[in-house]
């Protein structure tokens, strides 16, 4: 039987280390599931969800320079995220931003004309000049009073 990636095997866990286990499959060949593909929780001791000799349904995900890469969690249905939070399903409190009331809606600014973006861009760049021109006086009234000492 030549093993496929995807396909699905009934094996034996073999023996269990704190990385992994090791899957007997048949034909007398061994896989191992990373303790990242036991769950689709997070797995900090292996030993809370496999023990050695447990009949188990894993999937080939990988198969390279003779080492077989199995998987438990790929055959389980995933977990429903909460649609409000990414990181965490318990229920995040509101700030104070949150609590207060939202204006209905927000009335869209009229188009601005050729003369205000004008206006808005010479504002700009005259406050840009001005940091500019005042940066270079103070850089050169130090090199003067260095001078004259």
């Amino acid at each position: 039987m030549e093993l496929t990636v995807g396909a699905v095997l009934e094996g034996k866990v073999k023996s269990i280390a704190s990385f992994g286990a090791f899957i007997s499959l048949p034909e007398n060949k061994t896989g191992m599931v990373h303790i990242s593909e036991v769950s689709n929780t997070y797995v900090s001791d292996i030993h809370q969800y496999l023990t050695e000799g447990q009949d188990v349904k894993v999937m080939v995900i990988g198969c390279e320079n003779g080492k077989i890469n199995l998987s438990i969690k790929r055959l389980e249905p995933k977990p429903q995220r909460d649609s409000r939070s990414f990181r965490s399903s318990a229920p995040r409190k509101e700030s104070q931003s949150e609590k207060a009331p939202r204006p209905a809606m927000m009335v869209p600014a009229a188009p601005k004309t050729a003369d205000q973006v004008f206006e808005e861009k010479l504002k700009q760049f005259m406050s840009e000049s001005d940091s500019k021109i005042s940066s270079i006086r103070q850089y050169s009234e130090h090199r003067t009073r260095s001078r004259r000492r």
